[in-house]
Order: C-alpha cells, then sequence, then structure tokens
C-alpha cells in the first residue's frame, strides 16, 4: 500500500541524518542511568522488602517508575521529531509537490505517523530491554511488564498523533513543537488542579492522558483507559488527514 512506502521512506530518512542516532543514544544512556538508579534503590531496600508480607517487589520498584520517567522524557523529545512531518515539507516547498502527487490525504497522513511512530516504538523496545536483563538473576511480574509496555507504546502513539496535527496546522516548525508540547503538557497536569481543592472532576480526569497512563502501568487493564488513547489517536489523525485536505484545496 502506498501509505507504507511513505512510512518506510519518511523512517528510512530519519536514519540517514544524525537526528535520529542522537535521539536514541541520549535516551538511551538517560534510560539507562534511570534504570541502574531503579536497581540500586531496590538492592537497597530488599532487606527490609522481605520483611513485609505481600509487599512490592522487583517489577513494582524498577518497571513502572523507568516507564513512567521515561513517558515524561518523551513528552519533551516528541515534539521535537514530529515538528518537521508536514511543516517541514511546506517550508521546504515540498509540499505541493507531494500533494500533486496521486495519493490521497490520509494515505500522506497515515503514512507519516507510521514513519515517526517507528523510530518511538523503536526506543520503547530498547527501553523494555533494559527489565529484561534482570531475568539473569531474578523473576518478573510478566503481566505488569507487559502493561507498562502497552501503556508507554499507547502514550507515544498519542504524542506522536497530536505532534502530527499541530504540524499540519503550524507555519513554522518551532510553533508546532511548542504548541504541542504545551498541549500536551496540559493534558499531563490537567487534573492536578482537583487535588489542590481535594475535589474530584471527572472531566477533567478522564481528559488527564497521566491518569490513563499510570491505570494502564498499575496492570489492571480497562477498556476505558485503552479507547481513551484510541480514540485520542484516530481523532487527531482525522483532524489532520482534514487539515491536509484544506491544504490540499487551497493548493
Amino acid at each position: 500500500m502506498t501509505f507504507f512506502v511513505i512510512a518506510w521512506r519518511e523512517f528510512k530518512t530519519l536514519f540517514l541524518s544524525p537526528m535520529a542516532w542522537t535521539v536514541l543514544a541520549i535516551l538511551q544512556t538517560i534510560f539507562a542511568y534511570l534504570f541502574l538508579t531503579q536497581v540500586e534503590s531496590f538492592l537497597m531496600l530488599q532487606p527490609k522488602l522481605a520483611q513485609i508480607e505481600n509487599g512490592p517487589g522487583l517489577t513494582d520498584i524498577i518497571v513502572p517508575p523507568l516507564f513512567g520517567n521515561a513517558g515524561i522524557i518523551l513528552l519533551l523529545i516528541t515534539p521535537l521529531l514530529t515538528m518537521q512531518l508536514i511543516c517541514g515539507e511546506r517550508r521546504n516547498k515540498t509540499l505541493a509537490l507531494l500533494l500533486s502527487a496521486p495519493v490521497s490525504s490520509a494515505e500522506i497522513i497515515i503514512g507519516k505517523y507510521l514513519g515517526i511512530l517507528g523510530l518511538l516504538l523503536l526506543v520503547v523496545a530498547l527501553t523494555a530491554m533494559m527489565p529484561l536483563s534482570l531475568l539473569a538473576g531474578g523473576e518478573l511480574d510478566t503481566g505488569k511488564f507487559l502493561a507498562n509496555i502497552l501503556a508507554l507504546t499507547l502514550l507515544v502513539s498519542a504524542f506522536a498523533a497530536a505532534g502530527l496535527y499541530l504540524s499540519t496546522i503550524a507555519g513554522h516548525p518551532v510553533i508546532a513543537a511548542m504548541g504541542s508540547f504545551g498541549m500536551l503538557l496540559l493534558l499531563w497536569i490537567l487534573d492536578w488542579t482537583a487535588g489542590v481543592k481535594d475535589q474530584r472532576n471527572e472531566l477533567f480526569e478522564y481528559l488527564s492522558i497521566l491518569r490513563h497512563f499510570q491505570n494502564l502501568q498499575s496492570g489492571l487493564l480497562s477498556s476505558i483507559d485503552v479507547g481513551y488513547f484510541l480514540l485520542f489517536i484516530g481523532g487527531f489523525i482525522l483532524l489532520s488527514i482534514r487539515s491536509l485536505d484544506n491544504n490540499r484545496l487551497c493548493q
């Protein structure tokens, strides 16, 4: 299919420049440091944890904090990766050529999305390999470990979809990056105000991307949390397609 061709071209383009390699190197260095810090904390707490009945185990101490910190760092990085997807084409004067090609707006958007998502999923896979190394001398809660992989996968997929949409409507890549970061940060901290007044706001709780992410991290899979991410991703992809269709009409 055409969108697979676009996705593969986008993915290869990322690795033809130093950007993807630099991002992967920096992220894995940071994640490795965080991982080793959590392992050290577990080793220090292990004698006390052994005395607690049904106390937190190896997976609880290491995996959720690692994936949680990864989510925060990827919230900062993803807007920088997505800002060029459409906005860069517009600035380089290649968007008109792309829109004049015999491909639909949906194929362009889905291809661009899958291309950048491939890089983000590679980051998730490399991050997941760190806890797997613990199997050489310990045991992992497989269910909770897989739940954290699913949570981070859905999270970065949502980040990429939002960043892609901002890239289709912004006039400059920096504006696209700042806009997507601001929107994602707002969704990340949205329900914090409920704790200030000790009152629950169900709307803010549902819209909060952090709450759904943490619910999945806990290992309790819910159709509400998974459905939130799927609606989020699908909604922003549809908005991106519509925005690109409007650009095509203006050509």
